[in-house]
């Protein structure tokens, strides 16, 4: 089986950034993930980051998790679970704006700490779309400014811990889906494992590793390449022993952003065969996503086709 991509950016304004340009067109257009090494990001402060993420869990969230767990009976399944995870969650809001300082429960440290975070997360993920965008031949900017719509993207903070599961082959961590938005940037625990990607019908693990931010694509990408690249099916296995952290930021389209096909990544076979993905509203295709998630993504798609069909939408709004 071939290794999960592993890519380190630290060369990428150097000698090595064809090589490194390689390496993530490959990862993307055959694994729609990849894990990133010196990215930019302090490990002092990826540190900070996890042990305060960990103490907040622990102090706040766990006493909360095990009473959930008793009420709907979860550590005593005979069946296999369908309709929900064995998660303990909250979110952050980034932009564009922030909720950060409304969350109940947050130390002051820890808030300034996710901010700084976000930041740096931030400006990777809009490196990063600069990078696809050297690979797929569109101008500098051109994914960044899709995504903006009339206020800027939407990116926010999905912050998750799994305790250990007694019955890890009856409920999952989180089921299979693809993620509806831009670019994801996941902080990962490095010791306790779980995410899988499904990769030519088979699950495959992706490796935690200690100081890594693991990229994957989401749904608008898919979109915007037709079909180029792809978001892929991931889950996460629950296990019986070690409480896995993870930090997973999503950089979303605007709510109004109009997502389309990149004109020069749809070929005219593509067109002339009525293969080119649809065009609509992110907010739109949230809605119809939130009702569907679990379930495959190319109904969505069709969906979105159909009401493209009845509805015109405009040009694309921009800054």
């Amino acid at each position: 089986m071939e290794n999960f991509p592993v890519i380190s950016l630290e060369k990428v304004n150097g000698e090595e950034r064809k090589t490194i340009l390689e390496q993530i067109k490959d990862a993307c257009e055959n694994w729609g993930f990849f894990e990133l090494v010196n990215h930019g990001i302090p490990h002092e402060l990826l540190d900070t980051v996890e042990r305060m993420t960990k103490e907040h869990y622990r102090k706040c969230m766990e006493q909360r998790f095990k009473e959930l767990v008793a009420s709907k009976g979860l550590d005593a399944v005979q069946a296999e679970v369908n309709d929900m995870d064995w998660e303990s969650t909250f979110h952050l809001r980034h932009l564009p704006a922030s909720n950060i300082s409304e969350l109940p429960d947050l130390d002051d440290e820890y808030r300034k700490v996710m901010k700084e975070f976000a930041q740096k997360l931030e400006k990777l993920a809009e490196e990063l779309l600069d990078l696809l965008c050297e690979n797929l031949g569109l101008e500098k900017g051109y994914l960044k400014k899709a995504f903006y719509g009339s206020k800027g993207p939407n990116f926010g903070t999905k912050v998750s811990n799994y305790p250990p599961c007694p019955k890890p082959d009856l409920i999952k961590g989180l089921r299979a889906h693809t993620d509806a938005g831009g670019i994801i940037l996941l902080f990962q625990d490095d010791k306790v494992s779980g995410l899988q990607l499904l990769k030519d019908g088979q699950w495959i693990d992706v490796p935690p590793m200690r100081h890594s931010i693991v990229i994957n694509l989401g749904d608008q990408l898919e979109v915007i390449t037709n079909g180029k690249y792809k978001s892929v099916l991931h889950r996460v296995i629950a296990q019986t022993d070690g409480t896995r952290m993870s930090i997973a930021s999503f950089y979303n389209p605007g709510s109004d952003a109009v997502i389309y096909p990149a004109p020069n990544l749809v070929e005219k076979e593509a067109e002339e065969k009525n293969q080119v993905y649809p065009k609509f509203v992110f907010e739109d295709y949230m809605k119809l996503y939130t009702a569907v998630k679990f379930q495959a993504k190319e109904p969505r798609f069709e969906a979105m086709k159909e009401v493209e069909a009845t509805v015109k939408l405009g040009p694309i709004a921009t800054a």
